[in-house]
């Protein structure tokens, strides 16, 4: 899938300076997750290198860099297929969302308001989507694309 058209912008990957910096806000919000009650319990026995690294791609992909979770790790298809049963509740849905924004806190991820605004609405939008498509006798769309995140209503101030 193409990227987002905003001719003359930079990706959201490219502004978040690439894999390495997203991966640092990945294993940031797992290390909390881990620790935290409310969410730990997606994951017993805590959270993998295979599955932290699979995530990085996840989001990598969506705000613009590699096509690397499509290509190697099946797409949409695949990160459905991770959230099918859960049952997420709408209070785990926003611990979940609150801990990632912590963690691009905490690994210095740019903090100029329109690229937060632009992660924190593809959080608040994938979040959302997951939680339905958690929900016992859900009926999901079964194939779609990778989302391609882009900058919206608020491109970056360039001075």
């Amino acid at each position: 899938m193409s990227g987002v058209d905003e001719p003359g912008l930079p990706t959201l990957y490219d502004w978040a300076g690439g894999l390495v910096p997203l991966r640092r806000m990945i294993d940031r919000f797992y290390d909390r997750v881990e620790a935290d009650p409310d969410l730990s319990g997606f994951f017993p026995g805590g959270v993998s290198e295979h599955h932290r690294a699979h995530v990085a791609d996840w989001w990598a992909e969506v705000l613009g860099g590699p096509t690397t979770y499509t290509d190697r790790h099946g797409g949409y298809e695949s990160m459905l297929r991770h959230h099918l049963g859960l049952d997420i509740t709408p209070a785990q849905r926003h611990r979940f969302a609150s801990t990632m924004s912590l963690a691009a806190d905490e690994a210095d991820l740019p903090a100029d308001p329109e690229f937060r605004a632009a992660i924190i609405g593809y959080l608040e939008w994938g979040t959302r989507l997951a939680m339905e498509n958690s929900r016992p006798g859900a009926t999901p769309v079964e194939h779609a694309p990778t989302p391609r995140w882009g900058w919206g209503v608020a491109p970056p101030y360039q001075g």
